[in-house]
């Protein structure tokens, strides 16, 4: 008996062992910013890894319901301008997914799905574990061990780098790294418009909801549900837009069309007396999640029959050929807000309304973009504190590299909501293409750290910052100007140095910052921006507001560098630029930045996590 035992075990241990595997990145969570990391960092050469509950990629795009994309449709930034444009390709236009009124990009939550499933698939090095449970994770030696479950069997796996990329940040917060979560002080976080004590509030969570039109004269009401109140949603209807102040409405139609789909299909996820629901779960137990998951179901299914029976929209029934789920709902909720972790910096509001004149210059570590508008969900929680979102006008910003690395962890990295932000810029910062853009950067930090072997503190921030131009993705979020622009990378890191600066605009939904090429420079501008460069420039006076011609660029280059009229030519030459560099022409941002760019290369100095020069 004990032979048979022993024999047993011994079975058992090597069928176990079997399933421990090495790769070069992990990534746990197949959300938004896990799909991005994932790609991002087996494109850039390591093993990779993602482990996902569920059965499909994209999270809040597609698991959660939430496809009609919110800002950065002038900004297609890396992963999220690639999967645009597989969107376009599938629907034949971009004007076949501008469906609603708000959003430019709408499309079905099982195409996209379909689309992060192909380039996955496509993208040498890259595995996904589907409907597979992480359990804990253990940092050995300079090793990650992961333990997870798939259909009862236990999986082991080994990285020298961690990606948390779960919904709520659950894998950071097992391994006890400090995070705040709710409404932050106003004199703790430096934030005038944040509440004066800090409390455990978040954002309203959606159970969101596809709605099919089968066709006038079907009536796909479902049963009524359990505490109906139609007194629930009495304003679901009247809509102002707070930005314009247009006049409230009272059009039910257009209530539904904010989420029209392709396909008459509509998206509701609406937040005026709609199917937003408030609950912090975030420190719940998994039970304790599904028991309050299952009150905002709840929430919702009493909302689409008020849309049914009171509005009488009854030839609209739930997508039941959209999700693979039993009840035809997502696969999980839309959570807005996360554990907000602390990272080697503190991603807050002056650093987005003001980033060069804030604190420090994070805008130089940018390695994600967005232009949506400060937005938060408090409609359902009457204990919420007022704030006025609405006046905090903000430009387009970047997201700094270092709110992405927990202090006190040198393998571990954040995404998807979890980053070092406040609670006030969180609600900018959460939105789809960001969020694919904080994944895009942690999958390219990861695939550096790993083959380097060297802790996150110590990676090149100039490094991985060019890894993310060469995946055609923004650092800095200058709207006038593109990827395919033979300049663009150019361009971007002049103004990540901080030598030509951009103009932000708060502006409706979609704030702005440009850089204006065209536009000439004065000598005044360009010593102004050389300045942090060289000490020899720290007491000159002698730049004029003149508009920089080509004898006086090489006249003033010199006081830092031995350039010549001939290092100018060749390299305007060689970078195609239009017509040929002569001393009298009045140069242009474009012009300088990709002369500045090719001679003294002041991108190639090293910048610390604050984006202060080395």
């Amino acid at each position: 008996m004990f032979k048979k035992t022993c024999f047993l075990l011994a079975a058992f241990f090597i069928s176990i062992v079997s399933f421990a595997q090495n790769y070069d990145v992990i990534i746990i969570g197949g959300g938004a910013s896990g799909t991005a990391a994932g790609l991002a960092s087996a494109r850039n050469g390591a093993n990779t890894l993602i482990i996902e509950e569920g059965p499909w990629l994209g999270g809040m795009l597609t698991s959660a319901g939430v496809s009609a994309i919110d800002g950065n449709h002038r900004l297609p930034s890396g992963i999220w301008g690639e999967f645009r444009t597989k969107l376009i390709e599938h629907y034949g236009s971009q004007q076949a997914m501008s469906t609603g009124w708000v959003s430019n990009t709408l499309f079905e939550p099982k195409v996209g799905n379909q689309i992060f499933q192909q380039l996955v698939a496509e993208t040498k090095g890259l595995e996904v574990n589907f409907n597979t449970h992480w359990k804990s994770a253990d940092y050995i030696n300079g090793l990650w061990k992961v333990s997870a479950d798939k259909n009862g069997q236990s999986l082991e796996f080994w990285s020298p780098i961690l990606i948390d990329a779960t919904e709520l940040g659950d894998v950071a917060a097992s391994l006890g790294v400090e995070y705040r979560l709710g409404m932050d002080a106003r004199d703790e976080i430096g934030e005038a418009f944040a509440p004066e004590q800090a409390n455990d509030i978040v954002q309203d969570l959606t159970y969101v909801v596809t709605l099919k039109d089968f066709g006038q004269g079907s009536d796909k009401t479902i049963p009524k549900p359990a505490n109906y109140d139609p007194a629930e949603f009495a304003c679901a209807c009247a809509h102002a837009d707070p930005i314009t102040d247009e006049d409230p409405t009272l059009d039910c139609q257009k209530m539904l069309d904010y989420g029209k789909l392709p396909n008459g299909k509509y998206m509701i996820n609406w937040p005026n007396c709609g199917n937003d629901h408030y609950v912090n779960l975030v420190e719940l137990s998994p039970e304790e999640r599904e028991k309050e998951l299952e009150k905002a179901k709840q929430t919702s299914l009493r909302f689409i029959y008020y849309i049914q029976h009171e509005l009488g929209f009854k030839h609209l029934g739930i997508a039941t050929d959209e999700y693979p789920t039993e009840d035809g709902l997502p696969m999980i909720p839309y959570h807005r807000e996360s554990r907000r972790f602390r990272g080697m910096v503190d991603f807050t509001l002056p650093f987005v309304r003001t980033p060069y004149d804030a604190p420090s210059p994070l805008y130089r570590t940018g390695i994600a973009v967005g232009d949506y508008t400060i937005d938060h969900h408090h409609k359902k929680n009457l204990d919420a504190p007022a704030i006025d979102f609405i006046k905090i006008r903000v430009p387009s910003y970047n997201v700094p590299l270092g709110a992405l690395v927990p202090k006190s962890q040198s393998a571990l990295i954040l995404a998807e909501k979890s980053i070092s932000v406040s609670n006030i810029v969180n609600g900018a910062s959460r939105l789809q293409p960001v969020v694919l853009g904080i994944g895009h950067a942690a999958g390219v930090l990861a695939s550096i750290a790993a083959e380097q072997q060297k802790s996150l503190q110590k990676i090149s921030i100039r490094e991985v910052q060019q890894a993310l131009l060469d995946q055609k993705a923004y650092i800095m979020p200058f709207l006038d100007m593109n990827p395919e622009d033979p300049h663009f990378q150019a361009m971007q890191r002049i103004g990540a140095s901080g030598i030509l600066k951009g103009e932000g605009v708060p502006y409706l939904w979609a704030n702005q910052t440009w850089f204006y090429p065209n536009r000439r420079v004065t000598e005044f501008e360009l010593i102004q921006g050389l300045r942090p460069f060289s000490d020899s420039l720290e007491a000159f006076w002698g730049a004029s507001g003149a508009y920089l011609t080509g004898e006086r660029f090489q006249v003033l280059l010199n006081l830092i560098s031995e350039i010549s009229l001939k290092d100018l030519a060749d390299a305007w030459t060689d970078a195609g630029l239009p017509g040929s560099f002569t001393t009298e022409k009045e140069l242009n941002r474009r012009e300088v930045s990709v002369l500045l760019d090719s001679t003294i290369k002041p991108f190639e100095r090293e910048v610390d996590w604050n984006g202060d020069l080395k």
